[in-house]
């Protein structure tokens, strides 16, 4: 049910993403993603894991990690993104997917896992808790969309608190 992204997923990826994009304030983005942008960011995270979860050829999720930001202090955080298929919710497919992103990011020696959410949004809030997040953020009113503006919560999992070797 859980594999590593391919690049003929891109398509079913859109499909997921873009209703998201075009019908609710959970991400920021405001026009509809390409399949071809969406193919550009699957090979942009080569040394990161992209997930789906698949069912009889159907994907009704995916999720993702990339830098958290470009500068190699920063090297050990991520940031995390997770959608599913809106009549797939409820199914557990969110928590799967999280939860094999997490064992795989901690398998790579990552050390921070960060979630940004859209507030208000009371599942994927529940879910990040549910795994162990933490709140360690709430911005006010930093994006607008749908003619409002938006609040953004960051979440954080720490993985591992011993010392890397560089």
């Amino acid at each position: 049910m859980i594999r590593p992204v391919t690049t003929d997923d891109a398509a079913q990826i859109c499909e997921i993403y873009n209703r998201y994009v075009l019908e609710t304030a959970i991400t920021f983005e405001e026009e509809s993603v390409s399949v071809a942008e969406m193919l550009r960011r699957i090979a942009e995270a080569s040394k990161l894991p992209w997930l789906v979860w698949e069912e009889k050829g159907s994907l009704l999720g995916y999720c993702y990690a990339k830098p958290w930001r470009p500068r190699s202090a920063y090297r050990y955080s991520v940031e995390t993104t997770l959608y599913v298929r809106s009549d797939s919710v409820g199914r557990g497919i969110g928590s799967g997917l999280y939860r094999k992103l997490i064992a795989d990011l901690g398998a790579q020696g990552i050390h921070a896992v960060i979630g940004g959410i859209v507030v208000p949004n009371e599942a994927s809030v529940a879910l990040h808790e549910k795994l162990g997040f933490k709140k360690t953020a709430h911005f006010r009113e930093v994006g607008w969309k749908f003619g409002q503006w938006r609040d953004v919560e960051y979440w954080e999992l720490i993985l591992g608190t011993s010392e890397r070797q560089v």
